[in-house]
């Protein structure tokens, strides 16, 4: 995948890092490490590698370090790491920690459990990208069909496998769905209302699912319009529809029931936006092992 087809990702903030990997270590620590107390001695030392079991795309490393560095043993080292968003080929080296084993072996599962859900939605991001056709516009995206409380580091996960983020939340943007639409009275009360009550900053969305709500839609004066759970077919006509009556001025984005197979068609359709709840709700973890030596 060439350079130019990915973001550079900005990583997520600090604090909120932090609060979530507070809470992961509360929830696996909250009684000690009653294993690692027993069978190892207080001042052992030990080297931890991150290594890949299967060719996958990294992410979390930042996160997993962070994990160690909360323990706050005395005299953390971190050793070589490969970067966020890097592809790695089965048996590479990711990372390297030096420290107490003790601590290494507290925080082994809960960074494990992060970069192996951070690196597992980066890596089907990646599969989704690179899906495009050679010189396409259209972008990938994510939902908020992501983990409860793992957002932010989701979000950073799709950026580091080259996809762009939806709204960050419900206050982030307008987007009518189709119980707004049945809650308002249909689709040009729903807008008109939208229009009405929302900053003067926000584009307005609307979900549609036929001919005639797209229609309604644009005529109502939507930004973006939401083909929902359209097949190849009525994606392309509905592109269309939009291109005579709104020119480019109208962006469109496809979703609902979005495969990796359908990327190259629902690009070639001139969708602006694919957005894919697979990148977060479906993405399988990916295979990283910790290997301890002394």
């Amino acid at each position: 995948m060439s350079s130019d087809r990915l973001l550079s990702p900005a990583h997520p903030i600090a604090t909120l890092v932090d609060a979530i990997v507070d809470r992961a270590l509360e929830e696996d620590l909250a009684g000690g490490d009653l294993t690692s107390e027993a069978c190892v001695a207080e001042r052992t030392r030990a080297r931890a590698i991150f290594v890949a079991r299967s060719e996958l795309v990294a992410c979390g490393l930042g996160v997993a370090i962070r994990v160690f560095e909360r323990l706050r043993p005395e005299g953390l080292e971190i050793g070589p790491r490969v970067e966020d968003g890097r592809l790695c080929k089965k048996g590479e080296p990711m990372l390297e920690v030096r420290g107490p084993a003790r601590a290494l072996l507290a925080g082994e599962r809960v960074a494990l459990n992060l970069v192996q859900r951070m690196s597992g939605v980066a890596t089907i991001t990646r599969r989704y990208v690179d899906a495009l056709p050679v010189g396409s516009r259209t972008r990938v995206v994510d939902t908020r069909k992501t983990t409860p409380g793992l957002r932010v580091l989701e979000r950073y996960a799709v950026r580091c496998g080259g996809g762009f983020n939806h709204r960050d939340s419900l206050g982030s943007a307008v987007l009518i769905k189709d119980n707004h639409i049945v809650a308002a009275g249909g689709v040009a009360r729903a807008i008109e209302r939208a229009r009405a009550h929302a900053p003067h900053t926000a584009r307005v969305e609307c979900e549609v699912e036929t001919p005639t709500q797209l229609e309604e839609a644009l005529a109502a004066g939507a930004d973006v319009v939401l083909l929902d759970n359209m097949d190849d077919a009525a994606v392309e006509a509905s592109v269309a529809q939009v291109r005579r009556a709104a020119g480019d001025r109208v962006l469109v984005e496809a979703s609902g029931g979005i495969s990796l197979g359908r990327i190259p068609a629902l690009a070639r359709a001139g969708v602006d936006v694919i957005s894919v709840g697979a990148l977060t709700h479906s993405a399988p973890a990916a295979d990283v092992a910790l290997d301890l030596s002394l």
